[in-house]
């Protein structure tokens, strides 16, 4: 279980600043990011990157809080 929510925690992390970059450096970082594929999204990147960014940490808090016999 630790390792699905570190696992979880990294995408979410990643995927979150992976967009915030893709928008400040107008669209260097393609590859990183899936918010910026969907046009769902579109003009509401920023929030999105940050709402993924904090669920990411909180992911990651979770990780650490939980108990260290699970595996």
């Amino acid at each position: 279980m630790k390792t699905l929510l570190g696992i979880l925690c990294f995408i979410l992390l990643s995927q979150g600043v992976g967009g915030l970059l893709h928008e400040w450096t107008d669209g260097w970082f393609d590859l990183w990011s899936l918010v910026a594929r969907v046009s769902f999204f579109d003009g509401y990147e920023v929030y999105v990157c940050a709402v993924l960014i904090v669920a990411g940490l909180a992911m990651g808090a979770a990780t650490g809080a939980s108990k260290e016999g699970d595996a």
